[in-house]
This record gives C-alpha cells, sequence and structure tokens, in this order.
C-alpha cells in the first residue's frame, strides 16, 4: 500500500466509469419507450432489465476473482470496449429477444468492468483513507447517473432515439482509450506484483463482516430499485405531477448523495464507519416511510432528500471497510464483485417485490416494503459487526 494516490491511474479510472455509466444513463430510461414501439409488453419490458441483472449476478463473482489472478486492466478495457459495440447493437435491433439479447451481454460486459475498476481503485488507496478514496471515487458513479438520463432526453428530443445510443458508444470509447492509453500493464499492477493467492471463497464467505455488508448493500439497493421503479407511477396517479417533476424527484435522491460522498468519505476516515453505516440506513429507512405518508410535492421532495443523506452517509463507510477487507483478504477483485453482485440482486429484488405490493394491495404499501427491507439491512449489518466478533478489525477501524 502506497503512502500517496497515483494520481493518473485514479483520474483515468474515474473518468473512465463516469463515462461510462453517463452513457448508460442516456439511454436505460429511453429503453420501455423503445421496446414499447418495438412491440413489448409490461412482461416483456420486465424480460429486457432483468436479463441485465441476471446476467451480472452470475458473472460478477467469476470476473471480479479473474482480476484478482490476471490483473485488472484487461478486464477493464473489455468491458469499456463490449459496452462501445453493444450500443451499435441497440441500434440495428429489429425485436424484443434481440433487446433482451443485448442488455444480457451488457450485463456481463459490466461484470468485467465493475468489480476491476473498484478493486483498481482498492489497489492504490493509503491505508487511513479509504473513506475519503472511495467517497470520491463513487461521485464518478453518482453523477454519471445523475448527468445520462438528462443527457439522454435531451439528445433524443434534437437528433432521435439512435443518436442516444451512439452517446453511449462514443463516452464508453472515450473510458476505452483513456485505460488502454494510461493505465499500466497488467504486469505491473499492484494485484500481480504482490505474487499473493487471494483468500478463498469459503473463507471469504465465512467473514461476518463480509456478509453484513454484503446483506446492508442487498437492502439498500432493494430500495433504490423501488423508488427508480415505483415512484414515477405513485407521483403521476397520486399527484399528477409533470415528466419533469417526476425525473427531477427521481434523480434528486441519487445527486444529493453523489455531492455528500466527498465529504462523508473524509468524516468516514476519522469517526466510526460502522455507526455511520447504522445511521445512513436508518435515514434511508425514515425515507421510505415518508414517501408512504407523502401528501404533496414538498412530501416527496424531502422524502428523496432524506433517502439521499441516508445513501450519502452509509455508502463512503460501507466501500472503506470492504476496502480494508480487501487488502487484508488480497481478494479486493472478489469482495468487490461480491458486493456488486449485492447491487445487482438489491435492484432487481425491490423492483419484483415492490410490484407484487402494488398488484396485491396498495402502491404506498410498496414503499412500506422498503422501510421494512431498510431496516432489517441495518439490523442484520449492526449484528453481524459487533466489535470482537470473529473476523472483524478494531471498533475504531470500523
Amino acid at each position: 500500500m502506497t503512502s500517496s494516490i497515483d494520481k493518473k491511474i485514479f483520474g483515468t479510472l474515474f473518468f473512465s466509469i463516469f463515462a461510462a455509466v453517463t452513457g448508460v444513463g442516456i439511454v436505460v430510461p429511453l429503453l420501455p419507450v423503445y421496446a414499447h414501439n418495438l412491440g413489448a409488453g409490461g412482461l416483456a419490458i420486465g424480460f429486457i432489465f432483468g436479463s441485465f441483472a441476471l446476467s451480472r449476478t452470475f458473472f460478477l463473482p467469476y470476473f471480479g476473482r479473474l482480476s484478482d489472478r490476471k490483473g485488472r486492466k484487461r478486464l477493464i478495457v473489455i468491458g469499456l470496449l463490449s459496452y462501445a459495440c453493444l450500443s451499435l447493437a441497440f441500434m440495428l435491433a429489429e425485436n424484443v429477444t434481440a433487446l433482451v439479447i443485448i442488455r444480457f451481454f451488457q450485463g456481463i460486459a459490466s461484470s468485467m468492468m465493475m468489480p476491476a475498476i473498484q478493486a483498481y481503485v482498492g489497489d492504490i488507496t493509503p491505508q487511513g483513507r479509504e473513506g475519503f478514496t472511495m467517497g470520491f471515487f463513487n461521485m464518478s458513479i453518482f453523477f454519471g447517473l445523475s448527468l445520462g438520463p438528462v443527457l439522454g432526453g435531451s439528445i433524443k428530443d434534437v437528433w432521435g432515439l439512435d443518436a442516444s445510443f451512439l452517446s453511449m458508444g462514443i463516452l464508453s470509447l472515450v473510458g476505452f482509450f483513456l485505460s488502454i492509453s494510461f493505465l499500466p500493464p497488467s504486469h505491473e499492477e499492484m494485484v500481480l506484483k504482490k505474487n499473493r493467492s487471494p483468500l478463498p471463497w469459503k473463507a471469504l464467505l465465512q467473514d461476518r463482516e463480509i456478509i453484513g455488508l454484503f446483506c446492508f448493500r442487498l437492502n439498500y439497493t432493494a430500495c433504490i430499485g423501488i423508488i427508480w421503479g415505483f415512484l414515477p407511477v405513485f407521483a403521476d396517479t397520486a399527484f399528477a405531477l409533470s415528466s419533469a417533476n417526476i425525473g427531477f424527484l427521481v434523480m434528486l435522491g441519487v445527486f444529493i448523495s453523489g455531492v455528500i460522498h466527498l465529504p462523508m468519505g473524509y468524516v468516514a476516515d476519522r469517526f466510526s464507519r460502522r455507526m455511520m453505516i447504522v445511521f445512513g440506513g436508518l435515514l434511508v429507512a425514515c425515507g421510505m416511510i415518508y414517501f408512504t405518508r407523502s401528501g404533496s410535492l414538498t412530501d416527496l421532495v424531502i422524502a428523496s432528500m432524506l433517502f439521499g443523506l441516508g445513501g450519502g452517509i452509509s455508502m463512503p463507510a460501507h466501500m472503506a471497510i470492504a476496502v480494508f477487507k480487501g487488502n487484508q483478504s488480497d481478494a479486493m477483485g472478489s469482495l468487490m464483485g461480491l458486493m456488486t453482485m449485492a447491487h445487482s440482486l438489491g435492484m432487481l429484488m425491490g423492483s419484483s417485490f415492490a410490484g407484487l405490493m402494488m398488484d396485491i394491495a396498495d402502491l404506498r404499501d410498496a414503499f412500506s416494503l422498503g422501510a421494512v427491507i431498510s431496516f432489517a439491512g441495518v439490523l442484520i449489518f449492526f449484528a453481524l459487526t459487533r466489535p470482537g466478533k470473529q473476523g472483524i478489525p478494531r471498533d475504531d477501524i470500523i
């Protein structure tokens, strides 16, 4: 572990993932309309989005472990180039089946890229600065998610849907050329220079702290899946809000979370990371409760802000502990693969359960379910990471 971060590598990874996430953010909100125009019904649209989550779930652990053994760079550049090629495939798709297949392979490309990039950042993070570094880096993802849909709608309105797909490809190519040009050769990467085998999967999955991190991430992103999937429907049916106001609500929480990632990362290096996760998780649950009790646009804005604050407080601390554990186990890629897998499963679980609640009860109950899920995630994490348990570092670290 170096005493200072390599700014060239960090900057390359930051802008590469920002370009890729922004590109995906441009396209994903437009896919339901595109699919509908190709004749897709509600179930088919669900398959289009579900195929992405399905392939990520299967391949994330494999590619995360592969990056521990073979290096990060090759997976990053292949994933980014695949994203660029798949943008052209979207333009050529002529039916719903093609879209399902494309999204499946896009999930595989994401599985190559995401854990390898996050693990690379973890590799070069100085000890004691995990919170600040990961908080800074994660701003690239949150700002990309915030900017992408705004750009996507504007590009589609002016130049059409194909231009949006092309924009995704161009941005992915920017990340590809940055990575291939400025990241050092794989044999110079810290993970390979250590020449140590990563901790076996069995040992990782028996670590109570890692399981606690996984469960918290799973439950937190299940709430994100509920908000992204059903807040637009709730805002439209219950409050008759305009599309602009709905878009603002959906992205407000993401933007606030991204803005405070950096200061909260700084705090995470100087305060109990464990308690930051607990406090942030409770704020997330309060935000979900506030959604159920909302009676106006102002209430929805407050709920979105609470949710964003909770995520912005908890996630830098969460990623800081994950980096600490990744360095401790020499399995940074494997661990980041697990965390990203929890994210993917959570999104799928949240949207599925919320859809079921909407069908059998009331749409507001979907947000009540989110509050229960969030509280459960906090309790599980708190119980599994009690100081003194096997595999848990000192409480002044977490």
